[in-house]
């Protein structure tokens, strides 16, 4: 083997600082890459990591790139080295393609450098060391000083136990190889994660926050990739594919829209639909109550684009196009499609009140009345005569007293309706409809509405069309409608039905069996641990669910509030991301067409987010030198009344308890009453959050975790408060609203975590 080594003592502090960098980190192990992304199947199969060619963190550029440092490395080598030695470096090189990458370079927490190198397991680091010891050096060459490696590497490859301390993995489960045959690990790996209960854990990212009851999100499918959101007062807000929001309305009807400031009045704005050729027809239609002397109704309206600014309507423009009256102040429907036959679709409620009382035998089966009804229109050829037209197979077209816009009926309060693209290959389930139903005492129901039929829930008789999926109350108390996911970014997620429930804050998904055509239920959770540590993913979200929208990739997001007031500007914008695959590099890159802009734009900033930003470090830092340091105010175990230097606890302190021993985060810990109890998670929020980390010493909350996500408390300790809401500037939880200390209709299941920064 002709390789040379410099065998000058190596600077001690040196060597015993990457000592310390590259010690392994305990943890849970999962797929993730070092570009913080999940992994992903190439388009092309890799030539020199094919072991990686159906799913890893390479494509066939990166796999290009360590072919050729493995040549240049093994150009040191004559024949019998190169036969020697050149799996151990192929294998080394080739862990940046592991779907465990992350793990193995020590890469997935934010309080740790990464790994110059992967971890191996130590029989394999032994050997590696008796077989070819004298290659670290190259292996580390082009990270740092040659000079300063050399130095080093002279002196671990003459120590097996040094050597060893700097390249093995401490976690015997998940070091290579042993993470290649782990049979657990990998049983459903590149599938959507499952918690122990069968949960689907998926992650979000914060796109639109600040927003009042934002109740819809439609884009204009015309190359912008730009989006158009509702807020229930009458405003409608343009944001462009950067995330940057234009700060003149799209829309503004607030002057005309029905609605109030209490917590859960239905009125409002509540939909928006543009042409299906919006380009070229330039027309937009609106969902609104409105009071006319006095007699609420629903109103249709069409308005044109302004012919001076593509991102704003002309309000002078306004043409009715129908109205309903609504005999109550609730079940006002509130959605507009248009379906891929080009017509309008409009999805009305029943007018109100319990057991649809209205009338003989009610609004919702009643055809002579357009309540309770899915109406189907044409407005096409409009401009010169009547707003709309009969499209000529309407279902009860011709029939006596029968309304002949009715398409379906049988309709309670559908919120949230969506059409499927269809599979992005076969084109199978393109053109169907979904409906959330929302119920009135027992169960809620996701619907697929059929032309002509009766839209019946689960207690009903056999000849009416049957939800395909109803919930009992136990889950949730108002269907919040969602979409098929049909994107591009998370192949994992296609075909899944995704939708959620407003009041229990739950997210769902269905599956079709499409042999036997039934539906398959599977409640969606935020991931734990490490699972959503990704740039810009978070895995909380406000709890009341409004909307469910598609971008123009066919991306799923959704609408949710903290205050579900018309006035709270507590809206915020989620986008729905799966952390176990994405589609390959590449593959999804759209580019947006320009867009004129008149007026300023507004950028975003997300509420909450994880950070993470490491690189491998060869050198102390003064943020490195804190990742062991306590926070001001940090507790010790149960029971303690003094905190450090034995002082005596204020009421009201508290402490983050994480597993890990992180002082940044875990769950959240209150002192109350000579005792440390826990927090439910039912109302909390960032802004509580960012009391806690105060508290603590922190500048403010990164993110807020829910459902336990860092941890539950052991059963001996008690829930302390439930129903915290803060403002934000109180300097405890105690001096926020709550509910009476002790009083909890929780489980420790739902324990409040926080991340500080």
């Amino acid at each position: 083997m002709t390789l040379q080594i410099n065998t000058l003592v190596p600077h001690q502090i040196l060597l015993a600082f990457l000592l310390l960098l590259l010690q392994a980190w305990w943890g849970n192990c999962h797929p993730q890459c070092l570009d913080y992304k999940p992994p992903f199947e190439p388009r092309q199969p890799l030539v020199f990591c094919k072991e990686y060619s159906k799913f890893g963190c390479c494509d066939l550029e990166k796999d290009e790139k360590l072919a050729f440092r493995f040549s240049t490395i093994m150009g040191n080598f004559d024949h019998l080295g190169y036969n020697i030695c050149g799996k151990y470096i192929r294998s080394i090189l080739c862990q940046e393609c592991s779907p465990y990458a992350a793990h193995l370079y020590d890469a997935e927490d934010a309080n740790t450098p990464m790994r110059m190198l992967p971890g191996l397991c130590g029989d394999y680091c032994s050997s590696y060391w008796h077989q070819c010891r004298y290659t670290l050096s190259l292996l580390l060459e082009d990270t740092g000083s040659p000079l300063q490696f050399a130095n080093l590497t002279a002196t671990l490859e003459e120590d097996r136990r040094r050597f060893c301390d700097f390249l093995e993995l401490k976690d015997k489960q998940y070091c290579y190889p042993n993470v290649l045959t782990n049979a657990e690990l990998n049983a459903n790996l590149g599938s959507v994660r499952e918690d122990p209960k069968g949960c689907l854990e998926l992650c979000l990212q914060e796109v639109a926050n600040g927003l009042r009851n934002p109740v819809a999100m439609i884009h204009a499918d015309d190359g912008t990739q730009r989006f158009f959101v509702a807020e229930q007062l009458g405003y409608v807000w343009v944001y462009l594919a950067n995330g940057s929001r234009i700060d003149r309305p799209f829309l503004n009807l607030t002057q005309a829209v029905l609605t109030t400031p209490w917590v859960g009045d239905e009125r409002g704005f509540l939909c928006m639909a543009l042409h299906p050729r919006f380009t070229t027809v330039r027309k937009a239609y609106v969902y609104y109550s409105v009071s006319i002397k006095k007699e609420e109704r629903i109103r249709i309206s069409e308005f044109m684009l302004s012919a001076h600014d593509d991102n704003q309507l002309d309000h002078s423009s306004e043409r009715t196009i129908l109205e309903v009256v609504e005999p109550a102040s609730n079940h006002n429907g509130g959605q507009l499609l248009f379906g891929h036959d080009g017509y309008l679709y409009i999805f009305i409620g029943d007018g109100g009140r319990a057991g649809d009382p209205f009338g003989k035998f009610g609004n919702s089966q009643n055809k002579s009345t357009l309540l309770g009804k899915v109406l189907r229109i044409d407005i096409d050829n409009n401009d010169d005569g009547a707003p709309y037209s009969i499209p000529s197979d309407n279902p009860f077209l011709g029939e006596n007293e029968a309304r002949p816009e009715v398409y379906a009926y049988g309709v309670r309060n559908m919120w949230r309706c969506s059409i499927d693209r269809g599979d992005p290959l076969t084109g199978s389930g393109r053109g169907r409809m979904f409906c959330g139903d929302v119920g009135q005492n027992k169960y809620e129901e996701v619907d697929l509405i059929v032309k002509g039929e009766i839209l019946a829930s689960i207690q009903t008789k056999k000849d009416d069309i049957l939800p395909i999926f109803a919930y009992p109350h136990k889950l949730g108390k108002s269907v919040t409608g969602g979409y098929i996911y049909r994107g591009c970014q998370m192949p994992n997620l296609n075909g899944l039905y995704i939708f959620g429930d407003f009041m229990s804050g739950r997210l769902m998904s269905l599956k079709e069996n499409v042999i036997t055509g039934e539906w398959q239920y599977n409640e969606i959770c935020m991931g734990r641990d490490q699972t959503c540590r990704f740039p810009k993913l978070i895995n909380s979200y406000y709890k009341y669910i409004i909307s469910f929208a598609e971008d123009e990739a066919g991306e799923l997001y959704f609408l949710a509030t903290g205050a579900p007031s018309a006035t709270a500007r507590a809206g915020i914008i989620y986008k729905i991301v799966d952390p176990s695959r994405r589609a390959p590099p590449g593959k999804c890159s759209i580019k947006p067409s320009p867009v004129k802009i008149k007026g300023k734009l507004i950028p975003f900033y997300p509420k909450t987010e994880f950070v993470v930003n490491k690189k491998p470090t060869t050198t102390p830092t003064e943020e490195g030198n804190q990742i062991h340091k306590r926070p001001r105010g940090w507790g010790t175990g149960h029971g303690y009344k003094r905190g450090r230097g034995g002082r005596r606890l204020r009421v009201g302190s508290v402490r983050l308890v994480s597993a890990d021993g992180l002082s940044d985060r875990g769950r959240v810990e209150i002192f109350i009453g000579g005792e440390w109890g826990t927090v439910c998670d039912d109302l909390f929020t960032t802004k509580a959050g960012a009391v806690v980390c105060r508290q603590l010493g922190f500048r403010t909350a990164l993110a807020v975790m829910k459902r336990a996500a860092l941890g539950e408390a052991d059963r001996t300790v008690r829930i302390l408060l439930d129903d915290v809401e803060c403002e934000g500037g109180e300097r405890s939880l105690l001096g926020c609203k709550r509910s009476r200390v002790g009083k909890h209709n929780c489980s420790h299941a739902e324990d409040v975590g926080v991340i500080c920064g």
